[in-house]
């Protein structure tokens, strides 16, 4: 059956809403296959539509976090060790789209592929607590904006006063603390790391340049156990 690409004609005239099929969405991200398949690694989707870039980014992030979470001689991931690992994987999927439907589709298709291979690595060492905090992760990773103005928008796809804000989510310690950092998205954009690190990398961290040394204007901070994120900020 041929995937969907087209909800309306309306949509289509009113926000030139088309979403990509999965065969092209996989050939491209074959393009920077490498950084697809690291369990840290971050992407950005300026247009994300219902998910169908980060939908495959996830799958493939998942699949390393699984084979980072298996120690030697052991065919199956360690499940808190994988836990912690696909907790790092979706927390470097972001997303901004204009209308608030596919901003909600996106999030609970990502949630659900994260659920479907956390409930069979973890099994009864599953926990609710991890489930809400990566429901907290996708409500602040995956919003409803424009990213051309870099604002929130309204229920009529206007913007608001409300700038978009991400949050980076770095585990530093050997634990199970997060520390996250919110930045405005155009600050983030305007760091003055951009054009250094596209030039030398070919990509773009939006958070940082490499080693650090460049961090754009931060809004706040927080450190906290990863499975009670959802207790600290909005």
């Amino acid at each position: 059956m041929a995937e969907k690409q087209v909800k309306s004609k309306q949509r289509v005239a009113d926000h030139g809403e088309v979403f990509t099929a999965e065969r092209e969405v996989n050939a491209m991200l074959d393009l920077v296959k490498q950084e697809t398949e690291r369990v840290d690694s971050r992407f950005l989707e300026p247009a994300c539509g219902e998910g169908a870039f980060l939908v495959e980014i996830l799958r493939r992030k998942l699949n390393a976090a699984k084979k980072r979470a298996t120690l030697p001689k052991r065919k199956s991931p360690e499940a808190f060790a994988f836990e912690k690992q696909s907790v790092i994987a979706i927390s470097g999927v972001y997303g901004i789209d204009l209308l608030m439907d596919n901003v909600l589709a996106c999030r609970e298709r990502l949630y659900r592929i994260w659920e479907q291979e956390y409930d069979a690595v973890c099994k009864n060492e599953a926990t609710d607590e991890c489930r809400q905090a990566v429901r907290f992760i996708l409500n602040r990773n995956i919003v409803c904006g424009n990213a051309l103005t870099m604002m929130c928008v309204d229920e009529n796809q206007k913007d608001t006063k409300a700038p978009i804000a991400f949050s980076e989510w770095t585990f530093p310690f050997n634990d199970t603390r997060v520390q996250r950092k919110d930045y405005s998205f155009a600050e983030l954009m305007t760091s003055a790391s951009m054009e250094d690190e596209i030039k030398r990398t070919g990509q773009m961290d939006i958070f940082a340049d490499e080693n650090g040394e460049v961090e754009p204007l931060l809004l706040r901070q927080y450190i906290f156990d990863y499975r009670r994120m959802q207790d600290y900020g909005e």
